[in-house]
């Protein structure tokens, strides 16, 4: 259990990066400018001014087990939030989730059109690539080319956009619990593995470190995504930011639709405690990471 002023801490950390972040996105982010403005415009829409920048936090984060500088972090932090709010833009269009809010705001498809939001999402993921190979992240093309490999892994056929294609063709039919399991590992955990280990191959860690890292990683995204189920069924969308219901509307296997409401907070604290575990290998340096879990299976949106 955590303590009120470790809650306090957490939330300033988590914070701060968020602000460093937004900072970075925005320095980034092409600006609006000729024919293809509206591009801009909607990228800057859907990238700026919402969102906890949880994924980033956890860049940071890892990048400051192995003393990384903080520039090169906050880089790789941008690019993998680049991936997340591109799926976000995706996962609202009418074919997809078909959602009309985001963080509280019309959904990039309804701010402009279908069209733009599709575009917009293909520019922010592209850019993402970008930003990872640039010597600013890192002097070493070694470093940058395993960066990227990692990232295209997370985010494709064999990770989130994989995911969502079985979230997606499961609607209406049952999955058991290795099958909701497997859909939520590529679909939400893939990413937040990147994002943990993003920091360790940028400090050219130990093999054995980067596996405590991805150990780490693997039981906080499942205890990410039992949050976020229990949070469809229990959370209201003035809190959410976003459309509630809509997993059980759809007919969508969940954590929660399989073990109840009960079970899945308590495989939810199993998985957080067991998330913590991981990380005896390191300092004091992993004392906010050892906070996320508890985070992560306690947020209200």
């Amino acid at each position: 259990m955590t303590s009120p002023a470790d809650d306090g801490k957490f939330e300033a950390a988590l914070g701060e990066c968020a602000r460093d972040v937004e900072t970075m996105l925005d320095r980034l982010l092409p600006r609006p400018d000729g024919p293809e403005a509206p591009l801009a415009e909607a990228m800057r829409y859907a990238a700026l001014g919402g969102g906890k920048r949880f994924r980033p936090f956890l860049v940071c984060q890892s990048a400051a087990l192995f003393g990384v500088n903080r520039e090169a972090a906050l880089r790789a932090a941008a690019a993998a939030e680049c991936v997340h709010i591109y799926s976000l833009v995706h996962d609202d269009l009418p074919c997809m989730d078909d959602d009309d809010m985001r963080h509280g705001a019309p959904t990039v498809h309804r701010k402009f059109d279908e069209a733009t939001a599709v575009l917009a999402g293909d520019a922010l993921l592209t850019l993402a690539f970008d930003i990872l190979g640039d010597t600013d992240t890192h002097e070493r093309a070694r470093v940058r080319i395993e960066l990227v490999r990692r990232l295209a892994a997370a985010a494709g056929a064999r990770g989130m956009v994989g995911g969502q294609m079985i979230d997606l063709s499961s609607e209406g039919k049952a999955l058991d619990m290795n099958g909701v399991t497997r859909l939520h590992q590529l679909k939400t955990g893939a990413l937040i593995s990147f994002c943990c280990e993003a920091g360790a191959v940028l400090g050219r860690a130990s093999p054995e470190a980067l596996q405590a890292i991805h150990a780490y990683a693997h039981d906080l995204g499942l205890a990410y995504q039992i949050a976020d189920d229990l949070l469809d069924v229990e959370g209201d969308a003035a809190t959410l930011g976003k459309t509630a219901g809509k997993d059980l509307a759809a007919g969508k296997a969940t954590f929660v639709s399989i073990l109840g409401v009960e079970r899945a907070r308590a495989q939810a604290r199993m998985l957080a405690d067991q998330a913590v575990q991981h990380l005896d290998l390191f300092d004091e340096r992993a004392d906010l990471l050892r906070l996320a879990p508890h985070f992560v299976i306690t947020r209200r949106n």
